[in-house]
């Protein structure tokens, strides 16, 4: 793991919930023409309950460092494709330290402690020379308005 870096259930960090949010507002949802609001209200139903679905939020101390959300379903043109992991984010400070690894590997962890046998997302074409070398397996492009490619990976 990376040193000196915590990756914990945002149920159990409420204290980085408006981070979070801000961080998936501006990166996927803004350019969208969404809300912040439509968000939180998002964000606030995946931890309504225990297990499944969750957001994980990285810490170094005190510091948001950075987050990864798991939920039924993340890509509009495939629904019935998930559990998803979605809205990877790494604060641009941290980036290249190893973040973005450690929260995939929690949230697939905690994937595979609740019984799923794989996981999907979507990344933009410029990123399979990130998520390729680590075992994801593309399995489509050119997805939705931003021609987005589709992932998937074994987690058993």
């Amino acid at each position: 793991m990376t040193a000196g870096l915590n990756i914990r259930d945002l149920r159990e960090v409420p204290q980085y919930f408006d981070e979070v949010a801000d961080r998936i507002w501006r990166a996927w949802w803004e350019p969208d023409g969404r809300t912040l609001a439509e968000v939180e209200a998002a964000l606030r139903d995946v931890i309504a309950r225990p297990g499944f679905p969750f957001s994980l939020v990285a810490t170094y101390g005190d510091q948001f460092a950075g987050t990864i959300t798991s939920i039924s379903s993340d890509i509009a043109a495939r629904p019935a494709l998930g559990p998803c992991l979605a809205a990877l984010w790494v604060e641009p400070g941290v980036r290249g330290q190893g973040v973005a690894g450690q929260l995939l590997e929690t949230a697939q962890q905690r994937l595979i402690e609740q019984g799923f046998e794989r996981v999907y997302l979507t990344a933009k074409p410029r990123l399979r020379g990130y998520y390729q070398p680590r075992g994801w397996t593309r399995i489509e492009g050119d997805i939705d308005a931003d021609h987005l490619d589709v992932y998937v990976r074994t987690l058993r």
